[in-house]
């Protein structure tokens, strides 16, 4: 793509890598056939080459976003399946973050929209506020009807909707501390506690370490660490996204330089995509580029780290039909395809693919809140191509595709480390009723 930049704008290096960006898209459209909001809707700006167009106005007249800017902007899931579908290697995810960033400083958004986007970048974050968030929702379920009638309110009665009908009790695993492995210590990694997950699922991390350790591996839970920053960075609240991601930087740095880590083990394939970005978000800071990059190096999915070990037999062989739903920032963001379902079949675990596997189930962080009618469409597709599998439960790796597939789905949803901690000898996932096994 031909692109017109001044070289006072190439002196900005966020504009100078967006205009390297733009330069490598060639107009093929390819994207177009994978991207969900256009299969969806249909419409040319609601796909990748389309907000390609309109970022690429945008930045070269060095204007503000205008509304309809935003509104195709906004619609976007950041799935990445586009980024799996391009022949040119069109790196949309960083162009798309930089419009987003560009956006929230220079567009002024509705109030209710302004005070909704607020809300969520101080609560989800922060799991006491959090969890004291979703006790509260409780009274204001019944008004979810009332929300849903007025457009600026949806949003409101989608978080309703969403919020659990009851908060599980914190887990021990989210405190700061050391959980030691069992046998030859076989590693030593630290594990994302985050924020949302630990409320809404603390079994997926209780899971995931009571494995490791009996694999001989010994888990960290580091003070200091917390939200990995996607969700306010997927807002284009930079600033605060960085903050986040310097915060998580300082605290494994710590781990690496008092015991060493073999790797940062992530149990939420969102947060995953992000800490392997910090090397990138990182980049123009020279306090932390080389920590960042460092930090970047060493993450990897659970999936991926258990992969590399030399697992056992498993001491319970379920048998039992899963339908591996692929998270997008699974296959799309980090490029996960293989590890999941190898590892589920070898503990025993009958899996299938439900059809249409590259489409977003429209969780996508905050998306399912803020873009509630595009992401129910999206939801009830995908349930739909899972109950054709005909399988038992449904597994996958990241909690907003648990909470969202789950929302519809009549089959238990669980993320992929829980049924590997109880094939290999741990708790059955309380999720997972015994008549599930075959």
């Amino acid at each position: 793509m031909q692109t017109h930049f001044t070289p006072e704008q190439l002196a900005d290096p966020q504009v100078a890598e967006s205009e390297k960006i733009l330069r490598k898209c060639v107009h093929c459209g390819f994207c177009t056939a994978t991207c969900p909001t256009y299969v969806t809707l249909g419409n040319e700006l609601d796909s990748p080459r389309g907000r390609i167009y309109l970022i690429k106005d945008m930045l070269e007249g060095g204007r503000a976003a205008d509304r309809e800017i935003v509104t195709h902007i906004d619609r976007c899931l950041s799935c990445l399946s586009c980024m799996t579908t391009c022949p040119s290697g069109v790196n949309y995810m960083h162009l798309v973050d930089h419009a987003r960033a560009h956006i929230e400083q220079t567009y002024r958004r509705p109030l209710a929209d302004r005070m909704i986007r607020a809300v969520l970048a101080a609560v989800l974050p922060y799991p006491t506020r959090f969890r004291a968030a979703l006790k509260l929702a409780k009274l204001g379920k019944p008004f979810a009807g009332l929300f849903e009638r007025s457009a600026a309110l949806k949003p409101l009665a989608a978080m309703l909707k969403l919020a659990p009908a009851s908060v599980p009790r914190a887990s021990s695993t989210a405190v700061p501390g050391v959980h030691r492995g069992t046998g030859v210590k076989r590693g030593r990694v630290a594990i994302l506690t985050g924020c949302a997950q630990p409320v809404l699922d603390p079994g997926i991390n209780d899971a995931a370490i009571s494995l490791l350790n009996r694999l001989g591996v010994e888990v960290v839970a580091p003070p200091g660490e917390g939200c990995c920053g996607a969700l306010v960075h997927h807002m284009g609240r930079e600033n605060e996204a960085l903050d986040f991601a310097r915060r998580n930087v300082d605290a494994w740095m710590r781990q690496i330089d008092e015991g060493g880590l073999d790797a940062i083990v992530i149990t939420a394939s969102g947060c995953g995509t992000t800490i392997k970005d910090y090397g990138y978000m990182l980049r123009l800071d020279p306090a932390y580029a080389d920590k960042a990059a460092r930090v970047s190096a060493l993450a990897k999915d659970v999936t991926e780290y258990l992969d590399m070990l030399d697992l056992p037999e498993p001491a319970v062989k379920p048998g039992t039909v899963v339908a591996y739903h692929s998270a997008c920032s699974m296959q799309h963001g980090q490029k996960i395809t293989r590890q999941p379902k190898a590892l589920l079949a070898k503990a025993g675990f009958v899996v299938k693919e439900p059809r249409e596997g590259h489409l977003c189930c429209g969780s996508a962080g905050t998306y399912n809140i803020l873009q509630p009618e595009i992401s129910t469409q999206l939801r009830d597709r995908k349930v739909k191509n899972i109950t054709a599998t005909g399988a038992a439960l449904v597994a996958t790796g990241n909690i907003g595709c648990i909470t969202q597939i789950a929302s519809a789905a009549k089959l238990p949803v669980v993320h992929t480390v829980e049924l590997l901690d109880w094939a290999y000898g741990g708790a059955r996932p309380k999720s997972v009723p015994e008549a599930t096994l075959q």
